[in-house]
């Protein structure tokens, strides 16, 4: 009880002194962890090789699904996506975040772009969905707009400690939500189909990096 309420005083000291500095760096106060190509695990419909999906090509990771294209198994009900799965870094506490570079061809929309995947009641925590070139939260409030065909810079931080979820875009906080509660998380980007889906929809990523909580690592 007492190592959690340390840990759970230093969270809230950390939240003081990184959000009280509006020029801060999201990743201040976050050691990054080590990610490598066995980290990104590529889920794409199950009926397609992985090249038809995806590509990765001078650093930049290219992901594109069809509406009518199969989910990424034979069992799942779930609908089209190709997706870089985070796997390595599941966690359950802790404050987590993910970075990187993400930019939409035109006439994609009706897609989610990236997720923190887990929560109680429903599938995920955070989902950044693209909507006629909004980027929004799920499909509520508009995180950035006119987003298609420039590189933006996100930052995607889940504070499971207080149950929040933040976004930062090009180094600006955009949203402070609740998060679905605890659960099993790990962060997912790409395409992954969502209501009213363009034909086809792609995004591309690059300079990906996760990061955990300073504070944390200190326990």
């Amino acid at each position: 009880m007492a190592r959690m309420l340390a840990i759970l005083g230093g969270v809230l000291i950390w939240i003081a002194s990184v959000y009280a500095d509006s020029t801060a760096s999201p990743t201040k106060g976050f050691t990054e962890v080590v990610l490598n190509a066995t980290n990104f695990i590529i889920q794409k419909p199950y009926d397609k090789e992985e090249y038809e999906r995806y590509s990765f090509i001078d650093g930049v990771h290219s992901m594109w699904v069809y509406s009518d294209d199969k989910p990424h198994s034979p069992e799942s009900k779930t609908r089209p996506r190709t997706e870089i799965r985070i796997q390595g870094y599941d966690y359950t506490n802790g404050v987590w975040q993910f970075e990187g570079d993400m930019y939409v061809p035109r006439g994609t929309s009706g897609v989610c772009v990236m997720q923190v995947f887990g929560a109680v009641k429903h599938a995920t925590s955070l989902m950044l969905l693209v909507s006629n070139g909004n980027l929004r939260h799920y499909n509520d409030q508009v995180v950035a707009s006119d987003i298609y065909d420039r590189w933006i810079h996100l930052n995607g931080i889940h504070n499971t400690d207080e149950g929040k979820v933040f976004v930062f875009v090009d180094g600006q906080e955009k949203v402070v939500a609740n998060d679905g509660g605890l659960a099993n998380h790990y962060f997912k980007c790409g395409v992954y189909a969502n209501n009213n889906a363009s034909s086809c929809m792609e995004s591309r990523w690059k300079n990906i990096r996760l990061y955990k909580s300073d504070l944390e690592l200190q326990y």
